[in-house]
């Protein structure tokens, strides 16, 4: 791998990011494509149910005479099969490059290896996991979607200095400044879920959607097993897809479906298996510490982000505690520090 091959790819991932949000459940690709080292073609995959990466670098080619001696770089391997768009690795066989690098093969048992064969066998040399390592974490929605069958769950709590997330009672206290709010927000933006407990909804009414930053809001998901929440709280209202995990039986209404669990000690694994039916690929968790020590103990987490303010409250509810390893980034927000760890 060359140096030239490593920044091209490096290009690739960063085009690759633009999709974050708006390519799920895809997962985010980027394309470019070059001829004697010049880049004369990039795209990446910008909407589910769109053009994929691959399709829109060769759309950006002003001369296609070209293509058969250039060389494409594609942060995830070209598809082989008819979904909402035809296969990408037909496209790149019929266009006869000659050459295509790939960051990562696709997990996907639709995939898997198949669009490597056919461009290898009309002819196209191939190189793979240039890069990997870095496309994987780009990609780990999509890559723990679909070698472990459930969402990709990111756990998210604010604390004060000295270690409480709410007041007395589950009083809500603003912890967070307002860069990390933003922040907070772009997260929601970012992922097809966002996850609360019964206390959570009963005690912060959040509304739990996307103001301080542009996208889509994620799909409301709320534990109420014994459907204690008032009617008129906000995960009720309708305004946003949400489902309601239970162990009661209740009519769906409009926007907001109810289901209802087995009462036994797998809520979470039943909850992501139903998530996982869904197709929703990540789970943002700011729900409580009862619920985000439940994910932690058994091992049902992948990402935790824990923002941590120097305000100290000296009583109230208890963070959880952590003892954390895998800390991954180490970011300053004013008074916020913002700690991401990574489940290894």
């Amino acid at each position: 791998m060359s140096d030239f091959d490593t920044l091209m790819m490096r290009r690739a991932l960063d085009l690759a990011r633009l999709g974050t949000g708006y390519a799920r459940p895809n997962p985010v690709v980027g394309c470019v494509i070059t001829h004697e080292g010049r880049i004369i073609g990039e795209g990446w995959h910008r909407q589910y149910g769109g053009p994929h990466a691959e399709v829109n670098a060769i759309a950006a080619v002003t001369d296609e005479s070209l293509l058969p001696e250039s060389r494409v770089y594609v942060t995830l391997e070209p598809c082989s099969h008819h979904g909402k768009t035809p296969p990408c690795a037909d496209l790149l066989v019929e266009k006869k490059v000659k050459e295509v690098v790939i960051c990562n093969l696709d997990p996907n048992p639709l995939v898997s290896g198949r669009g490597i064969d056919k461009l290898r066998a009309a002819g196209i040399q191939v190189e793979t996991d240039v890069l990997a390592a870095e496309g994987r974490w780009l990609n780990r929605r999509f890559f723990t979607f679909q070698e472990k069958k459930r969402p990709y769950v990111v756990l998210k709590w604010a604390e004060t200095s000295d270690g409480f997330l709410a007041g007395p009672y589950f009083q809500p206290i603003q912890i967070s400044g307002d860069l990390a709010r933003m922040v907070v927000h772009q997260w929601r933006a970012d992922e097809q879920a966002i996850l609360i407990g019964t206390r959570t909804a009963l005690h912060d009414n959040p509304n739990l959607n996307v103001r301080e930053w542009f996208g889509q809001a994620p799909l409301r998901v709320i534990i109420d097993k014994n459907l204690s929440l008032p009617p008129a709280h906000h995960v009720l209202d309708g305004q946003i897809p949400t489902v309601v995990y239970t162990y009661r039986e209740r009519a769906n209404k409009p926007n907001l479906e109810f289901v209802e669990l087995a009462e036994a000690d797998d809520l979470f694994p039943q909850l992501f298996a139903d998530l996982y039916r869904r197709n929703v690929q990540s789970v943002l968790v700011e729900g409580g510490p009862t619920v985000l020590n439940s994910l932690m103990r058994d091992g049902l987490w992948d990402e935790a982000r824990v923002l941590r303010n120097s305000k100290k409250l000296g009583g109230g509810i208890l963070a959880p505690k952590t003892g954390l390893a895998g800390l991954r980034e180490h970011l300053t927000f004013g008074a916020d520090e913002l700690f991401i760890y990574h489940n290894e």
